[in-house]
């Protein structure tokens, strides 16, 4: 079968496009043919070296969609979407015409959704619905998404403004180039992150954090009193946030929490298809990129015109 196999570190030319042998069956585990899969910022970390269990050679890859090839659990043809686990990290993952995974990570659906939106849900989309539904959104809340123009914060615009068309929802952007086209997105107001610092003194109801630590401590001070902020992303580069005190941190009667994709079953992922079916969520990709063009797919991602999801389909 074709894969994408990383023997080194490095950039996207790292990627290599080549002949690999089909995964051989074994007790408790079935093969899947991947129908397509999302690039996701994680599988960039572990390309760069920046996942340091992860050893190389390895099919990176923590999502796919695809058919049941051969199961003694799932029926062959089952569609079927898989996530995280070890996926991509301590087996071999998605970036490849089929995979072999474990049984329990497998979450079969029932869907009509076309295959580019399907291929652009499971870890992006599920992702921002888990976090919308930590935040406990209403709908005269004002909302702040921190690091907007990710696959997931467009994500969480797309989810939320499908059911609630009228909630206010403000974003960041690094760049006053990317205003516009948030804007045109969905996004009622733009306010510019510069140097993990928000130009605005405005605070929000209810927050989704997808810089992580390294914006966090502002992040607070942009929270009104009994607001509730998501912490989902780690898009700074930054994994814990040192000397925090949340006597002292957080506004006075605020919440915190967090969504990973450790909180995933097949009820999850299938209230999730069916909510996009139900309120005509527009999760259409933003580019579409073929197997052997990940390495193209990785440089669109890193890039500073990159918005949206990136997906690979494969023929």
């Amino acid at each position: 079968m074709k894969a994408i196999v990383i023997y080194e570190a490095g950039g996207p030319e790292k990627l290599i496009y080549t002949d690999v042998p089909m995964p051989k069956m074994k007790d408790g585990w079935s093969l899947v043919k991947v129908q397509g899969f999302g690039i996701n910022h994680s599988e960039v970390f572990t390309r760069q070296s920046l996942s340091p269990s992860v050893k190389f050679p390895r099919i990176l890859g923590i999502e796919c969609v695809g058919m049941i090839e051969e199961s003694e659990v799932y029926k062959k043809g089952q569609q079927v979407i898989s996530i995280m686990g070890e996926m991509g990290r301590a087996f071999d993952g998605g970036y490849a015409e089929y995979v072999l995974l474990p049984n329990e990570q497998i979450y079969p659906v029932d869907t009509d959704l076309p295959l580019a939106t399907l291929c652009a849900l499971p870890e992006t989309y599920y992702t921002a619905f888990g976090s919308m539904l930590n935040l406990k959104i209403s709908e005269g809340d004002s909302v702040f998404v921190r690091g907007a123009t990710s696959g997931v914060g467009i994500a969480f615009l797309r989810l939320l403004k499908a059911k609630y068309p009228n909630i206010h929802i403000t974003g960041t952007s690094r760049s006053e180039q990317k205003v516009e086209r948030l804007i045109k997105e969905g996004f009622d107001e733009i306010v510019i992150d510069r140097d993990n610092q928000l130009q605005t003194a405005q605070k929000y109801d209810k927050v989704l954090d997808l810089i992580g630590p390294a914006a966090l401590s502002d992040t607070f001070s942009h929270m009104n009193e009994g607001s509730i902020v998501c912490v989902t992303g780690l898009l700074g580069g930054e994994w814990t946030l040192p000397n925090f005190d949340p006597l002292e941190d957080l506004p006075v009667d605020s919440y915190i929490t967090g969504f990973h994709l450790g909180n995933v079953n097949a009820a999850k992922i299938q209230t999730m298809l069916d909510y996009v079916k139900e309120y005509r969520v527009n999760a259409a990709p933003e580019k579409v990129f073929k197997l052997n063009e990940v390495p193209q797919a990785h440089e669109y991602l890193a890039a500073a015109d990159s918005f949206g999801k990136v997906v690979v389909l494969n023929d």
